[in-house]
């Protein structure tokens, strides 16, 4: 496992592994896996993305730094973040074209957290990120062996939804996507 990691020496290269990996379609809920159990299945969502995209920068020197971006009437989206140059970049892995990477541009996490809301919605249109979480150093969950374990790893989306999360909108206005933007984030999408 450590020699595939190595290999994702740089955020680009650990997006380009997650884009090429299939994204994992079974029912939210129903997988929770490591980064060694993702690497042997091949197949990943959006969770166990953001934990192997984590798991590749620690590998590599860097911390294994996760951030939940919160919604309403959708599925939360976790991403991998990480600084370069005093800005902060992400890695993601997705069902929507617009919810994957960002580049190291922003100066702070709102700005990184904002950059993601015209393409957060539901397949309903409307756009539902609403907060986002303080970055999470998995390096708390190596008790569990969060990297290796064989067991799913119920213990961080848990933990992700005690913590508090700073809101970036709060109106009960709903949002509605353009239908060229809403189609576009489609591309790709595994049914």
């Amino acid at each position: 496992m450590c020699k595939v990691l190595r290999k994702l020496s740089t955020p680009e290269k650990i997006q380009r592994f997650l884009d090429d990996l299939p994204y994992n379609k079974e029912k939210s809920g129903e997988t929770c896996r490591s980064p060694r159990l993702v690497l042997e299945y091949k197949t990943a969502h959006c969770f166990e993305g953001a934990l192997l995209a984590a798991a590749a920068l620690r590998v590599n020197g860097s911390p294994s730094l996760i951030l939940d971006l919160a919604s309403v009437r959708d599925d939360d989206h976790v991403i991998a973040i990480y600084r370069s140059n005093g800005y902060w970049g992400a890695i993601g892995k997705s069902n929507y074209a617009g919810l994957r990477s960002r580049s190291p541009v922003y100066r702070s996490l709102r700005e990184l957290a904002l950059s993601y809301f015209e393409h957060y919605y539901n397949l309903k249109g409307e756009k539902t990120l609403r907060a986002y979480s303080r970055p999470i150093n998995l390096r708390r969950f190596d008790r569990i062996d969060w990297m290796t374990s064989a067991e799913p790893l119920w213990a961080i989306p848990k933990y992700l939804c005690e913590i508090s999360h700073t809101p970036i909108y709060e109106s009960t206005r709903r949002m509605y996507m353009d239908e060229r933007l809403f189609k576009a984030g489609l591309v790709g999408r595994a049914e």
